[in-house]
């Protein structure tokens, strides 16, 4: 199975820089929810239509290593690549570059699972709900 990759662009608000004026680390943890949230969307299959269908993709564990810091207003392309998708699990790597350099300032990594959102059981996309698989694919 080949990878997924997308795109997403952006620049930081003040309020999401520290003392530093630079980006404040547990900010870079939502420009990844960001980056799937629009993938998804970009795709045809949105967040809201996929939690009204009773599905949620709970977080199970996310990392991220700094290398260069994000300054207030700096435009930065988001990259991100589906890893692996099995239908029971996501794992979504993310790479954020200064959009004007190219230098890579920060990378990361999540990983997922499919639950309904009746019960929080675990499902298997690709059985329970094969049109939403398929952006993932």
């Amino acid at each position: 199975m080949g990878k997924t990759s997308f795109e997403y662009e952006r620049k930081p608000f003040y309020y999401e820089t520290d003392s530093m004026g630079i980006v404040h680390h547990s900010n870079y943890i939502r420009w990844f929810e960001e980056v799937r949230v629009a993938y998804m969307t970009d795709r045809g299959y949105s967040y809201s239509r996929m939690e009204s269908e009773g599905v949620m993709i709970p977080v199970l564990g996310v990392d991220c290593k700094y290398k260069i810091p994000v300054k207030f207003d700096q435009p930065v392309i988001i990259k991100g690549n589906i890893d692996l998708f099995d239908g029971l699990r996501l794992n979504v790597s993310y790479e954020i570059v200064d959009k004007e350099t190219g230098k890579t300032c920060v990378t990361g990594h999540s990983e997922h699972c499919f639950v309904r959102s009746s019960d929080f059981r675990p499902i298997r996309l690709t059985k329970t709900h094969p049109e939403m698989a398929e952006i993932f694919q």
